[in-house]
């Protein structure tokens, strides 16, 4: 199974690709890790990124794409800009879309930590690759 993970933070998508299952997996496309929608979009912003999503998910026959679940409310609550980017990802995204929310995440890494192998240093790309995890079997 090919894994996509999409951490939404303002308007950037921190992506993550893994294929395999959790016991045993690899990083794919590790130079495509980040996506960028301008704060004030024009349909021809949003149709580029359209376009270097779908050419992701193409070239790695993308099983299913998971991304964070925004907090609507309450301090820390998700902004206009990862609005939109759920609704491009949901509007346009040929593979299933799933959200997973950070309690989740929280739990496996309490259970499973021992096998996030390939986990990158970096604080975004890291929650990515968490959002990915999840999405294996």
């Amino acid at each position: 199974m090919i894994v996509t993970g999409i951490f939404l933070k303002a308007n950037q998508a921190r992506i993550i690709t893994l294929s395999g299952s959790r016991a045993s997996h690899v990083l794919l496309a590790e130079k495509f890790t980040k996506l960028d929608l301008p704060k004030n979009p024009t349909q021809d912003d949003v149709e580029v990124f359209v376009q270097a999503f779908r050419a992701h998910c193409t070239s790695n026959s993308i099983d299913k794409v998971i991304i964070n679940r925004r907090a609507t409310s309450g301090q820390g609550a998700g902004g206009a800009g990862t609005f939109l980017l759920e609704g491009v990802f949901l509007a346009t995204s040929q593979a299933p879309v799933e959200f997973v929310h950070s309690a989740t995440i929280r739990a496996t890494d309490r259970r499973e930590s021992g096998s996030k192998t390939e986990r990158p240093s970096t604080v975004d790309l890291g929650k990515a690759y968490d959002l990915a995890f999840e999405g294996l079997q």
